[in-house]
């Protein structure tokens, strides 16, 4: 008998998916604390399974805990932008560039597939737009044969998501992203591996210089503000 592989989720398991979900549309604020009693009676789940999902999510990296004061979304910073990007300049690249090389003709399919998804996602500014985007770039990784390095992509992709939809947001961005992406589309269909190299690095490059601008000069959080008022309230 042949074996057979089971994939077996767990609640927590499905909790992690929809809470990833609603951290990355911003369903869940990032500068007010999770009430996990009202998310777990809207979820109808007991609070433990839902603390084991944050906890998960918190080695993500897309949540924080403070003692006495529970979880909180974690907020988008300058600083945590640069470190994302910066490690998927260094993996990402190199890994369409090889994947444009191993590709099937079902792997062509499903990127040019992922790509005409985020057009239409990104068109209509919908909140999918970053697991839109991070489709279509996992496409371009996928087939190139090494998980590990595929697994890493895809996590920075979870952690780069809101970033996507924050760099998104000015007039024209979307115009540009989508010419950039049918660009190493097309080139990664006709197995240009150097020249996929060079297109996904200018833009991993650009959004990066376009997010370095957006996020100094416009915060996104009022997390930073918050000590103020508790000073103001104990005065």
């Amino acid at each position: 008998m042949r074996p057979i592989h089971l994939e077996i989720r767990t609640l927590s398991d499905r909790l992690v998916d929809v809470l990833r979900d609603f951290i990355l549309s911003g369903t869940i604020e990032a500068d007010l604390p999770i009430r996990q009693d009202a998310l777990a009676a809207e979820l109808r789940v007991s609070k433990i399974p839902l603390r084991e999902a944050l906890a998960r999510l918190e080695q993500d990296g897309l949540v924080v805990s403070h003692p006495n004061r529970g979880f909180f979304v974690r907020p988008m910073s300058p600083e945590e932008a640069e470190e994302v990007y910066a490690l998927r300049l260094k993996i990402e690249p190199d890994a369409a560039a090889l994947a444009s090389l191993k590709a099937t003709d079902v792997d062509h399919e499903r990127a040019r597939l992922a790509l005409a998804h985020f057009d239409s996602e990104a068109v209509a500014h919908k909140p999918t737009v970053g697991a839109a985007n991070r489709a279509f770039h996992l496409a371009l990784v996928q087939p190139c044969g090494m998980r590990l390095t595929t697994d890493i992509v895809a996590r920075l992709h979870i952690l780069a998501d809101r970033y996507v939809r924050k760099h998104l947001e000015p007039k024209g961005r979307v115009l540009r992203a989508e010419g950039e992406h049918h660009e190493m589309l097309e080139a990664w269909s006709k197995r240009r591996d150097a020249r996929v190299r060079k297109l996904i690095t200018a833009h991993l490059e650009h959004t990066l210089g376009d997010l370095r601008r957006v996020l100094r000069v416009h915060p996104v959080t009022r997390a930073a503000k918050a000590p103020a008022k508790r000073a103001r309230k104990r005065a």
